[in-house]
């Protein structure tokens, strides 16, 4: 099923569009830190012909620990995004914990993203939708593809028609994570551009200890498996050590390793959309 595209910043999302990639740290650290990743995401995805946008968390506010690392606070965070969509001339997106965030950071972001965990959250999703910007949500790990309808209804209570939904695994059992890939188009049967967040997908919930572990060993064939059903973008986190990251290095990816992975889906990609 194709829907109709969402419009976010100077690009387009869906409508049987090239597959977007929604990239960037888990967490921001400091400008430097993602200034240098976002030049060389801008680089990859220019040489590929890949429309970007810049992915970066201000606050992290579900970690598993109260010690883990959390970001640089709204204030902070906020002004990094804004200096990297300046530079670069990208799309920023970040993640809103509560609603009274929402306003200020409507200010910098072009999609406002509600963490998987908060998709049910009312009053959260009606600012998300009153600030008039786009709307990512995450479905929770607890929840049902077509349960997702609730979901998009209470953002288009407010008016807003410009929703997306991500897909990033579901609980199966403890400290762990399954993909089924028919929720990918049972979301866009709601009339939703559809995500798939491949990182997020091969985390081990809680399975480090006093943090997340992960498995990026399987991104690539998720990501093959969920762009030859057919998405509108993809969701990467991304670090140039990762294991050295604060945040979800385990099931973040390699900057080195982007260009040779994305090649093969740019031809997947278009094979399934050239045959819709």
């Amino acid at each position: 099923m194709r829907v109709d595209a969402v419009q976010i910043g100077n690009i387009k999302m869906g409508g049987g569009q090239p597959f977007t990639l929604i990239a960037g740290p888990c967490v921001l650290e400091d400008l430097d830190r993602a200034r240098s990743i976002a030049e060389s995401l801008v680089g990859t995805c220019s040489r590929l012909g890949i429309n970007l946008i810049f992915k970066g968390s201000y606050d992290k506010a579900n970690r598993t620990s109260v010690e883990s690392f959390r970001g640089p606070g709204i204030e902070k965070g906020l002004d990094i995004l804004a200096r990297i969509k300046e530079e670069f001339r990208v799309p920023v997106i970040s993640d809103v914990h509560a609603a009274h965030e929402v306003d200020v950071a409507a200010q910098v972001l072009d999609v406002i993203q509600i963490p998987a965990f908060l998709c049910r959250q009312t009053d959260l999703l009606v600012a998300a939708g009153e600030s008039g910007k786009v709307v990512n949500v995450k479905k929770g790990q607890f929840q049902a593809p077509w349960d997702m309808q609730h979901v998009v209804e209470k953002v288009k209570s407010t008016g807003n028609t410009d929703i997306v939904l991500t897909e990033r695994g579901t609980s199966f059992g403890y400290n762990n994570l399954v993909v089924d890939m028919r929720s990918l188009p049972i979301m866009r049967g709601l009339g939703c551009p559809v995500v798939f967040d491949a990182t997020h997908a091969v985390q081990l919930p809680g399975g480090g200890g006093g943090c997340s572990g992960g498995q990026r060993e399987y991104v690539a064939a998720l990501s093959r498996a969920a762009v030859a059903v057919g998405i509108d973008a993809l969701f990467w986190e991304v670090y140039d050590d990762p294991d050295k990251a604060r945040c979800d290095g385990p099931n973040s990816l390699r900057l080195d390793d982007l260009e040779m992975m994305l090649r093969p889906l740019l031809d997947i990609d278009s094979m399934v959309k050239n045959d819709a």
